[in-house]
């Protein structure tokens, strides 16, 4: 078995999760109760339960930006990454930091974005051309 992260945290709808977790970002419903919803988030089990979600501040440099932290996040292959930066760009999702490019020509080349979830979660999702370039220095 590969293995798999496990992250559990709130929202404030389970309905608004459901469209965007599962309608917007494509992951899988599993199990569920009237208080909480599992998804496959990319291969990873995420818990989304009923609550006040947690504080975030805006402390992470990122080059220029300055984005939420903690946030949670993914990392894909580019092609994939370029195929959801597509559908939430399409979608109209309001980015905290828009698709782009980071640590261009360099090793560690990387896609990121950021944007949060009707909740507020913060949420970064980054590509990679290749995953040995996942822990490139």
């Amino acid at each position: 078995m590969r293995p798999a992260f496990h992250l559990a945290y709130h929202v404030r709808d389970l309905d608004q999760a459901r469209e965007f977790y599962s309608g917007l970002l494509g992951a899988s419903e599993g199990r569920s109760t009237d208080t909480w919803v599992d998804f496959d988030f990319f291969g990873h089990q995420l818990s989304l339960h009923l609550g006040e979600p947690f504080a975030t501040t805006d402390t992470g440099k990122v080059g220029d930006h300055m984005v939420p932290m903690p946030h949670l996040g993914v990392v894909l292959g580019l092609d994939d990454w370029r195929a959801l930066a597509d559908r939430l760009v399409a979608a109209g999702v309001n980015f905290v930091l828009p698709p782009s490019v980071r640590f261009e020509g360099q090793p560690g080349e990387q896609w990121t974005m950021f944007f949060r979830d009707p909740s507020g979660n913060p949420i970064e999702i980054k590509g990679l051309a290749a995953e040995e370039g996942l822990f490139a220095s």
